[in-house]
């Protein structure tokens, strides 16, 4: 556990607040518990601080200076970049917001962007995509970012994309601590932690045997599984969602709901959301890793070996 102060840097630029929603349903430990456990000194969070906006501003001059050290920056929502570039659709002190988080990632040894709108551009750089938003580094999975792909931070690290629409606080507060006590923090190709982004949603589902003997929902409600028809993206998204449980308690699919894909560059996906798109009988974008012709033999008889018990649960009203 660190014993020197670290100094974290939270701004919001274009997004809900979900994400600071999620950090306040952390626990072991809470936001405040992870703040005096590992010594961090909180800067600026918009929704949890008690300082004054003009303490933030002292703060910000201060740290471009190179007077303040800004050892975490962490940065939640999208950066608007309009109209025409200017960034003055989003400002703060009257200055575009995206361009100052610029200035003050080449200060912060790691820049962390917490949820899919600071990671990809989110939700704000669907199309139309009117206020020219875009992530911090990758703009849906590709270059366009507010930072070049080549930008590292003071310590040598791209920025650390935490997605999720909100992020899960878990992976919040465990990208936090490894940052603080300098733990090993290995990323993915999407810049993602490997400890959070590696497991499909679809592994710990409780709807994996319907899954696997093609008992699909047709409907909402039901039992079965909600990839064939209903357009989950649960066995082709890398999130801890059925591992560590929203709340300790559940988790999308396992009340019901469709996993969107909320974890990826390109959400949302500028499809219907609730239907899965098929070539014939056959989705076009299958589970990872399996291959055309095996998922078409496998289609045509794991109905047929269907046990009469997974069968009967889902005729159940």
């Amino acid at each position: 556990m660190s014993t020197i102060k670290t100094n974290l840097l939270w701004l919001q630029a274009g997004a809900c607040s979900g994400d600071t929603m999620s950090l306040l349903c952390a626990s072991q430990p809470s936001w405040p518990e992870l703040v005096a456990q590992h010594n961090i000194n909180v800067l600026w969070q918009p929704s949890l601080s008690t300082r004054t906006m003009k303490d933030l501003l002292v703060d910000i001059d201060l740290i471009l200076k190179d007077e303040l050290s800004l050892n975490i920056l962490c940065v939640e929502g999208s950066l608007a970049l309009g109209p025409n570039k200017t960034g003055m659709f989003d400002t703060l002190d009257s200055k575009p917001k995206a361009y100052l988080i610029k200035e003050l990632a080449d200060k912060a040894d790691y820049v962390v962007a917490v949820g899919t709108c600071a990671a990809y551009g989110g939700v704000p750089a669907a199309p139309p995509n009117p206020t020219e938003c875009t992530g911090l580094q990758s703009f849906q999975g590709s270059g366009d970012g507010l930072l070049t792909p080549e930008w590292k931070s003071r310590k040598g690290s791209p920025v650390i994309n935490i997605s999720g629409c909100p992020t899960h606080p878990k992976t919040i507060m465990q990208t936090i601590i490894s940052l603080v006590n300098s733990y090993p923090l290995p990323l993915n190709d999407l810049q993602q932690p490997l400890a959070y982004y590696s497991t499909m949603v679809h592994q710990g589902c409780s709807r994996n045997e319907y899954h696997e003997y093609d008992i699909e929902e047709e409907q909402f409600g039901e039992a079965g599984c909600l990839f064939y028809n209903l357009g989950c993206q649960g066995p082709y998204t890398t999130a801890t969602c059925n591992t560590e449980l929203w709340n300790n308690r559940s988790s999308k699919t396992r009340e019901g709901v469709p996993c969107l894909g909320c974890v990826s560059p390109d959400f949302p996906r500028n499809a219907p959301l609730f239907k899965t798109e098929k070539v014939g009988d056959i989705p076009v974008a299958l589970p990872l890793g399996v291959s055309r012709p095996s998922y078409m033999a496998y289609k045509g008889l794991a109905n047929d070996a269907a046990p009469i018990r997974i069968i009967d649960r889902k005729m159940k009203p």
